[in-house]
């Protein structure tokens, strides 16, 4: 079964949300929507699950125009990142809840909650209710309810963003697996681009409303066609700077570095060379070698990773490095580039290479 969304728009009080959007999503992997908040994620979702109306366009489920079928007859979940269960109800009855209004027989609906609280781990908790169990367990317990359902379509809009670090990698881990083999197409809205590469699958890059690149996730994180996507798909932002591309040589203020590869094949002429903060290292190796020197104004430590801020005049640029790197803040400090890892965009903000 495939979800399609042909020409499909969104508008409020006359200012358009969604802005035009063909995208076909298919069952067996993720489909990741990835992109800021207020880029349009949550709006593509609640147009696909019929709790917004299209300005114009069709949705498509398995060949068939649901555009102007009620949420209920499209048979689809909806998992927010907040814990949306009934408070007064055992976590049994809110796994069962949907089951109940589609009328199914009670023995059919206890196999498939014990189903699935057996692959949430929630059997020896189906008696308690919400308030009873952790955040993370009551999270397991809005996607208990969503495997239950065996849904054609299934939409998690940042199910796990309000779990502590620790449940999140936990749950994360174990997502791809829950929905696998279940035939339903699978749709997750992430602002974090780390989550989506370790999700796989597809992922539709959104900014302002749009999609602005779809396509394998491990492709389009190697490969953005132009520079919103590239930015989009960076975390920390990737690192953005005017070149002027002369010869076979590259140059922005007194940095200047020899071009190899397609790179110089590029028309002399004024590019923007994009690079992500893990090419640019407070030290020097035989990948890392352009030197780019710049005042630091903030310096990170997080985990085994060292990560500093530093303005190279009109430039503020992020290094992102492995290991502990100590930084004196308001002092000039040395970094180093990755050349090879320098995407160029042309004055049209498409990529050249």
């Amino acid at each position: 079964m495939a979800l399609e969304l042909v020409g499909i728009t969104k508008q409020v009080g006359g200012q358009t949300h969604i802005k035009e959007t063909t995208l076909r999503l298919e069952p067996g992997h993720f489909n990741v929507l990835l992109g800021e908040t207020g880029s349009g994620k949550t709006s593509l979702i609640k147009l696909m699950a019929g709790l917004d109306k299209a300005a114009s366009g069709s949705i498509r489920m398995n060949g068939q125009d649901v555009t102007k079928l009620s949420t209920q007859k499209r048979n689809i979940a909806l998992v927010h990142q907040f814990f949306v269960n009934y408070p007064h109800w055992t976590v049994f009855d809110n796994i069962a809840s949907p089951l109940r209004v589609a009328g199914m027989a009670k023995s059919e609906i206890q196999g498939r909650v014990e189903e699935a609280a057996d692959v949430l781990q929630l059997r020896p908790m189906l008696h308690r209710r919400p308030h009873e169990l952790s955040g993370g367990q009551q999270q397991r317990c809005a996607l208990a309810r969503a495997i239950a359902k065996e849904s054609n379509a299934v939409f998690l809009d940042e199910p796990l963003a309000n779990l502590d670090y620790k449940l999140r990698e936990e749950l994360r881990d174990q997502l791809p697996d829950l929905f696998a083999g279940r035939g339903a197409v699978v749709v997750y809205a992430t602002s974090e681009p780390e989550e989506a590469l370790l999700l796989g699958g597809k992922t539709a890059l959104m900014n302002d409303g749009r999609v602005t690149q779809f396509g394998d996730t491990a492709d389009i994180y190697r490969n953005p066609m132009d520079i919103v996507s590239a930015q989009v798909f960076s975390d920390p932002p990737i690192n953005t700077a005017q070149v002027r591309k002369v010869g076979s040589r590259a140059i922005f203020g007194s940095v200047d570095w020899e071009l190899s590869g397609d790179a110089v094949g590029l028309t002399d002429g004024v590019y923007t060379v994009a690079v992500r903060a893990n090419h640019v290292l407070p030290f020097k190796n035989d990948t890392a070698f352009v030197p780019v020197t710049g005042k630091v104004l903030v310096a990170e430590l997080s985990g085994s990773q060292s990560s500093a801020h530093f303005n190279m005049g009109v430039e503020n640029w992020v290094s992102l490095s492995n290991g502990v790197h100590p930084f004196s803040i308001g002092q000039e400090h040395g970094f180093y580039m990755d050349p090879d890892k320098c995407f160029f965009f042309g004055p049209d903000g498409k990529r050249a290479v």
